[in-house]
């Protein structure tokens, strides 16, 4: 066996592929090589839908007793901008001041290379044997559609007889210093496109039109007019936001026949996506009474609320956290939606990596010694994990 690589060797040799999503551009096979190097039986199953691009992902597992830790993340990332903003190279992986440059620094090739580099040195420790199994859900398609990515990979691997215990997924979750946060759950996510209907007509002769536009604000303020809930007991309150509201017209005189608005809602552990569908409805309907005819689109929904409850692994992965930052971890349900919306159906998930402050930006970067100290953490937690 051959020694096992730092973490920020391999965060730069993932750096360096431009896996802008859905292209893989090497970068699952940095991370096969180095796991097969140690032990690792390495799967790369494709998977493909009608419509999506197909999409690489890796299984690694090394033993096959329980219990099975299982760390998760992306090797994807997202389109870097005008290349020309940023001070280095977005795939350079160059290495200034001592901060690493580079898309994906922070999400989240930076957490996939302390998870592997944690676990390559836990097995150099011991020779090769691990008194249980670690396992690694790596995919291509966790910033694009998430349709050929982790959700295939679980099914995947259950059909497979694959049985996992805990899960660490390494999203970015901490918003300014390493240390101050896990993400135990969080909020889910559901779109709606309104439309307004009316009748098209000269300006002069509004008698003979119907405009859409006062029914549309008359609809859209019944939405946010009172609040959906007022939080609950890990989660803040669901918050309704109106991102685009169109008419499309060209025309000073002409009044409309339709006027569009569209909405995201992300909701807490209050709600399902059928309940709040229902609520929505039930709003509109009343707002509109027998006056504005409209047509709601709820978009389907594939990230639902959900909390991973306070525990023994929980407290597992703060204590190694305090051991190494000296801080105790915010247990929060903040933020967008990750693969963990996927993982909770198979195993307790939680989510723990570097700092995010940079993410999906320009100069993308994140500390050296950070990678370092989350490296650590990592080890800690497989030492008491698997004592």
């Amino acid at each position: 066996m051959t020694q096992a690589p730092s973490a920020l060797d391999l965060a730069q040799a993932l750096i360096r592929c431009a896996s802008v999503t859905p292209e893989d551009a090497g970068a699952l096979g940095v991370v096969a090589d180095a796991l097969s190097a140690a032990g690792f039986t390495v799967e790369r199953p494709v998977f493909s839908e009608p419509g999506y691009p197909d999409t690489p992902n890796l299984f690694a597992r090394l033993g096959r007793e329980g219990p099975c830790l299982v760390f998760a993340g992306h090797t994807d990332v997202v389109p870097t901008g005008e290349t020309a903003e940023w001070r280095h190279d977005p795939f350079a992986a160059t290495i200034e001041g001592g901060m690493l440059y580079g898309r994906g620094a922070a999400d989240m090739k930076g957490g996939v290379a302390c998870m592997m580099a944690a676990a390559l040195a836990f097995v150099e420790r011991r020779d090769g044997t691990v008194p249980g199994s670690i396992a690694f859900l790596i995919t291509g398609d966790e910033e694009g559609p998430a349709v050929n990515g982790t959700v295939k990979l679980l099914d995947w691997a259950r059909q497979r007889g694959e049985r996992f215990n805990h899960c660490l997924l390494g999203e970015p979750t901490n918003p300014g210093t390493l240390g101050e946060m896990i993400k135990i759950g969080r909020r889910g996510s559901l779109t709606g496109k309104l439309t307004v209907l009316g009748r098209q007509g000269h300006v002069a002769y509004p008698h003979k039109a119907e405009n859409p536009i006062p029914g549309l604000l008359r609809l859209t303020t019944a939405l946010i007019a009172e609040p959906l809930d007022g939080g609950s007991a890990h989660f803040d309150a669901s918050n309704l936001e109106f991102t685009t509201i169109d008419v499309g017209n060209t025309a000073t005189n002409v009044i409309p026949a339709t006027a569009r608005a569209t909405f995201n809602i992300r909701f807490n552990d209050d709600w399902t996506a059928e309940t709040l569908g229902a609520e929505i409805r039930r709003r509109l309907d009343k707002a509109a009474g027998n006056s504005v005819r409209y047509l709601l689109d709820l978009q389907p929904s594939n990230s639902p609320a959900f909390l991973t409850q306070p525990d023994s692994f929980v407290t597992l992965v703060s204590e190694a956290i305090r051991a190494e930052t000296g801080l105790t971890p915010v247990l929060s349900t903040t933020g967008g939606t990750s693969d963990a919306r996927f993982i909770k159906d198979v195993c307790p998930v939680i989510e723990f990596g570097l700092v995010g402050e940079t993410m999906h930006q320009v100069d993308e970067c994140v500390a050296v010694a950070d990678i370092e100290r989350l490296t650590a953490i990592y080890g800690r937690v497989l030492d008491t994990y698997f004592s």
